[in-house]
C-alpha cells in the first residue's frame, strides 16, 4: 500500500500579502491585488497593473542571519521562494537547519529525509545590472560590439561588468538551491520549468518521492516574478496582456472563460507547501490541511500555436482540451474516485480566451453536463499570473477550502461561458470533501491534483 501523502504546511506569498493568511482572506473578500507595479515602469507597455507582493518585501526577513549576505545574490524569483519556505515551515511546526541558526537543537527530520522540488521559470536579468555592462561594450556608432563585451585577448571586457556571481543569480535551479541549504534538504531536489504547470507538477514528484519512502517530508511547489522589464515584453508580445491604465478598475479587467476578455495580468508570488507522510505527521500531533490523493500530468499541442496544433493533429480523435482531460483522469484514477465525486475545481482561469476554451474543452470531456453544477475557485482575477507559482497558489486555496470547508468569492466582472459556474458570487459556506486543482502551460503541459479532506 501506498504512503499516503498530507499537507502540514503552506507558504505563499502573493499580490494580496505575505501568509495564507492575507490570501485567503483576500479571496473570501473578492479583493483584487493589481496596482501600478513599482518594480519597474510600465509606462511603455499597454498594460500598467500587475499583481505586485506589497509592501517592502525582501529575503532578508525570512533567512537566518548567518545566511542573509546570500540575499545579494538572490534574484526575486529566489527571493519569493526562499519567503515561501520560511512560512512553510512556521505553519508546519518543523524544526529545521535554518530555524536553528546553529543554535542547540536537534531538527524534527534528518537532512537525508527532507526532499524539495520547486517550479520555476526564466528568470529574467535585472535591467539595471546588463545595462551597466551593456553601455561599456558599444562602437564608435553607439552600436552592441561583441568585441568589446568579450574579455580575451583585444576583447574590452564588458562583460566583467557584470557582479561576479551574476550567472548563479539567474539559474532556475537557484531556488531549490537556496531552500535546501537553509533548511537542510539534503533528500531527493528537482527543479522543474514548465510555466502555468511547474508548481503542480513539482507537487505531484514529491508526493511520489514520499510515496517510494526516499522522504519523509518535501518542501513542494512553486515561485516566480514576470513584473519586471523583460517578463513584461514577452508576455506583451504573446498577446497575452489586458489593456489597461492605473487609473483602470482592477477588479473588472482579468475575466476567465469569458469570451469578451481583453487577456489577463502578470502577478508575481507562488508557494511552497510542506508535504508529509501521514504517519509521521500524525505522530508528531500535526493536523493536515488536506491529503494529497492524486496526481496526473499530459501533454497536448500548444494553445498558444494554431500551426503548431493543427500539424500534431494526429487523427480525428485528437481533440481540444486533451491534454487537460488526460491529466485529470489520471488524479482521479490516482486517487481511486470518480469524477462525480468532485466537489469543487480550481482551474489555471487565466483570462486568455484561447487557452480558456482549451482548459473548457478539458473540463467538459471529464465532468460533460455537472460541470455547470460544480463550484469554482478563480485566483487570476484577484492575484494575476504569477506563472510557475500560480499551481502552488492554487492548490494552497483548494486546500484552504478544504480546511475551512468555505468556498471563496468570485471575482467576474464580465459575462462567463454558461457550461461552468466562473461568475461573480461571494464566499459561501459547502460541504466539501474532494477538491480538483488543475493548471495548463503556454507550452501545453498540464498537471492536476485531486485534494481530499482529511
Amino acid at each position: 500500500m501506498a504512503r499516503r501523502v498530507v499537507i502540514t504546511g503552506i507558504g505563499v506569498v502573493s499580490s494580496l500579502g505575505v501568509g495564507h493568511g492575507p490570501l485567503w482572506e483576500g479571496l473570501c473578500a473578492g479583493r483584487s491585488g493589481f496596482t501600478k507595479p513599482t518594480l519597474f515602469d510600465p509606462a511603455g507597455f499597454k498594460s500598467h497593473l500587475a499583481g505586485q507582493v506589497p509592501g517592502d518585501f525582501g529575503a532578508k526577513d525570512f533567512v537566518p542571519k548567518s545566511y542573509r549576505k546570500a540575499v545579494k545574490v538572490m534574484a526575486r524569483d529566489s527571493e519569493l521562494a526562499v519567503a515561501a519556505a520560511k512560512l512553510a515551515v512556521e505553519d508546519a511546526g518543523l524544526v529545521t537547519r535554518g530555524t536553528l541558526d546553529g543554535a542547540p537543537g536537534e531538527a524534527t527530520y534528518p537532512s537525508a529525509r527532507m526532499g524539495c522540488q520547486i517550479g520555476a521559470g526564466l528568470i529574467n536579468a535585472e535591467t539595471d545590472e546588463l545595462t551597466s555592462a551593456l553601455a561599456t561594450s558599444t562602437n564608435d556608432s553607439g552600436a552592441f560590439d561583441y568585441k568589446k563585451w568579450g574579455a580575451a585577448e583585444g576583447g574590452g571586457g564588458g562583460m566583467n561588468n557584470l557582479q561576479p556571481l551574476w550567472m548563479l543569480k539567474y539559474l532556475p535551479n537557484m531556488l531549490a538551491c537556496h531552500v535546501t541549504i537553509i533548511h537542510g534538504c539534503e533528500g531527493p531536489s528537482n527543479t522543474i520549468t514548465c510555466a502555468e504547470a511547474s508548481g503542480l507538477l513539482c507537487v505531484g514528484e514529491g508526493m511520489r518521492v514520499i510515496q517510494r519512502d526516499a522522504a519523509d517530508i518535501c518542501f513542494s511547489g512553486g515561485c516566480e516574478s514576470k513584473i519586471n522589464l523583460m517578463g513584461t515584453l514577452r508576455w506583451t508580445l504573446l498577446g497575452r496582456l489586458a489593456p489597461c491604465t492605473e487609473s483602470d478598475r482592477p477588479e473588472i479587467i482579468v475575466r476567465p472563460f469569458d469570451a469578451s476578455s481583453r487577456g489577463t495580468l502578470l502577478g508575481e508570488g507562488g508557494g511552497l507547501l510542506v508535504l508529509e507522510e501521514a504517519g509521521k505527521a500524525s505522530a508528531r500531533g500535526r493536523v493536515a490541511y488536506a491529503e494529497v490523493a492524486g496526481f496526473g500530468a499530459a501533454h497536448s499541442p500548444p494553445p498558444a500555436y494554431e500551426a503548431i496544433r493543427s500539424s500534431q493533429r494526429r487523427s480525428t480523435d485528437d481533440q481540444p482540451g486533451d491534454g487537460v482531460r488526460f491529466a485529470i483522469e489520471a488524479a482521479l484514477a490516482d486517487a481511486g474516485i470518480s469524477a462525480d465525486k468532485i466537489d469543487a475545481i480550481v482551474p489555471t482561469a487565466l483570462g486568455v480566451t484561447r487557452a480558456d476554451e482549451e482548459e473548457l474543452a478539458g473540463l467538459q470531456a471529464v465532468f460533460g453536463p455537472r460541470l455547470a453544477q460544480i463550484e469554482l475557485i478563480t485566483l487570476t482575477p484577484a492575484i494575476g499570473q504569477s506563472v510557475a507559482g500560480q499551481g502552488a497558489l492554487q492548490l494552497a486555496a483548494g486546500a484552504l477550502a478544504l480546511k475551512h470547508q468555505t468556498l471563496p468569492a468570485r471575482v467576474h466582472a464580465g459575462t462567463c461561458d454558461p457550461k461552468l459556474r466562473a461568475g461573480p458570487v461571494a464566499q459561501r459556506a459547502a460541504k466539501l470533501e474532494h477538491v480538483l486543482v488543475v493548471t495548463s502551460a503556454l507550452g501545453g503541459q498540464n498537471a492536476a491534483v485531486v485534494l481530499r479532506r482529511t
